[in-house]
């Protein structure tokens, strides 16, 4: 993603330069570059940082935009293939995609006490 040597250029130039800028920062950029700059540093951290493998890392970024609170098929798509590029398996990746839909269980879970009680008082 973002190769050390380029630590002279700023972070959103990087980006802009490799193909990584989304164009939903540019106007958050163009209002406030210096929380741009450190709000964009602090979430590449978990790229940068190794704690955690890329795999894991990508595989964390698909459940995140997967999820049905997020659904951000640009950013799953991109996180998709990087996890791809990087050695996930499809089956890995299906593995997350169905944990990820657990998420949307809890609008049952809290609509049909609601449907029921309803119902009943109907």
């Amino acid at each position: 993603m973002i190769a050390a040597e380029d630590d002279d250029r700023s972070l959103v130039d990087r980006l802009k330069s490799d193909g990584s800028w989304n164009e939903l920062w540019t106007g958050l950029d163009e209002l406030d570059p210096i929380w741009t700059e450190d709000y964009l540093t602090a979430v590449l951290e978990p790229y940068q940082s190794g704690v955690l493998p890329p795999q894991v890392v990508q595989l964390l970024c698909i459940a995140v935009d997967a999820a049905c609170t997020h659904l951000y098929e640009p950013g799953l798509r991109r996180h998709i293939r990087a996890a791809l590029d990087c050695g996930v398996t499809q089956r890995e990746i299906l593995e997350v995609l169905k944990m990820t839909t657990s998420v949307g269980i809890h609008s049952i879970n809290v609509g049909l006490p609601i449907l029921l009680e309803e119902s009943e008082s109907h």
